[in-house]
């Protein structure tokens, strides 16, 4: 039956085994990727700007036509850019010039109002870090006081872990057919973590949740940030205090080099013909390296975050 419109269509995304991946590098066990980059914003996000809005309205904290801001390394704001268009909701998307170019014209060519922010002083194109989102977080501020907007807040707001919660773990579990044993997932706002580790986590108690964090910058894990710049975009901004995380248990953390990450988001191209971006990179180096230690045998769920199509002008393709 056809979809009433595209934010009806955003979840139930696919999800494939990468028994190919696995069995190339000798190792004992599986990894389920979802395909979130299948998405209608082609990213992960879909989910928390639809449950984030949805959730608003829910609870008229979001006024008919009301402008909604928010910050974002470009996934966010391309979900919301689609949610807000279809529900009459104009939308400003604020990022960091430090974000690859496609995301902000993909954000305008859905309407959004774009409004790019210069980076830190000693910061790299394509490499955000926490300095630079600090920059974008209070200029999102003036902005939603300016114009008296609502504010998605995708860092607090409970509509994101949420989403996670009653779509991806429960879809994640079910195309395992009740086989995970962990879950693993590169940190940005911790929505996704904290929403589906705790799904996870009622469907087998016994499910280890992983924090993956990129090396040099692995403040979650009780470490210093002295490399915060790296290319991993949209996570790893060395906050080390996340909401969505309070309630949940990490049974472990990981940390992935860009390096690291950009190699094996080129494997999974070529290798499983997954065309993805670097975060997914990351959450499946990590898989892997999982499967090497303490989860050798076991059944590992990751996120595909967003597409590679969204990478086309950074060294990702290179």
């Amino acid at each position: 039956m056809a979809a009433g419109s595209i934010v009806d269509v955003i979840g139930q995304t696919p999800s494939v085994w990468l028994d190919r991946l696995v069995a190339a590098r000798g190792l004992k066990g599986r990894i389920l990727a979802k395909l979130d980059y299948l998405n209608p914003g082609f990213s992960k996000k879909d989910r928390a700007a639809k449950g984030i809005i949805e959730a608003a309205e829910a609870e008229a904290t979001l006024k008919p036509g009301q402008t909604v801001v928010e910050l974002t390394s470009g996934n966010m704001g391309t979900g919301l850019a689609i949610v807000c268009g279809i529900k009459g909701y104009p939308f400003v998307a604020v990022m960091s010039r430090g974000n690859s170019v496609e995301r902000a014209r993909m954000m305008l060519a859905l309407g959004a109002e774009v409004i790019l922010v210069d980076q830190a002083q000693g910061s790299s194109p394509g490499q955000v870090s926490g300095a630079d989102l600090a920059l974008v977080e209070a200029e999102a501020a003036r902005v939603t006081r300016a114009r008296r907007a609502f504010r998605a807040d995708q860092f607090h707001h409970a509509g994101n872990a949420r989403a996670h919660y009653e779509t991806t773990a429960p879809e994640l579990w079910a195309d395992s057919d009740g086989s995970l044993t962990a879950f693993a997932d590169f940190a940005g706002s911790g929505g996704t973590f904290g929403g589906t580790v705790k799904g996870l986590k009622e469907k087998n108690p016994n499910l280890c949740g992983y924090l993956v964090e990129p090396e040099g910058a692995a403040v979650l894990a009780g470490n210093p940030a002295h490399t915060p710049g790296h290319p991993i975009q949209g996570g790893g901004y060395a906050m080390p205090d996340l909401d969505f995380l309070r309630d949940v248990q990490t049974d472990g953390y990981l940390t992935v080099s860009g390096d690291e990450a950009r190699a094996t988001v080129r494997a999974l191209a070529q290798e499983e013909g997954i065309f993805a971006g670097f975060s997914t990179g990351a959450n499946v180096a990590a898989a892997l390296r999982l499967l090497q230690g303490p989860e050798s045998g076991g059944v590992i769920g990751v996120i595909a975050c967003d597409s590679g199509l969204k990478y086309l002008s950074t060294d990702l393709w290179a």
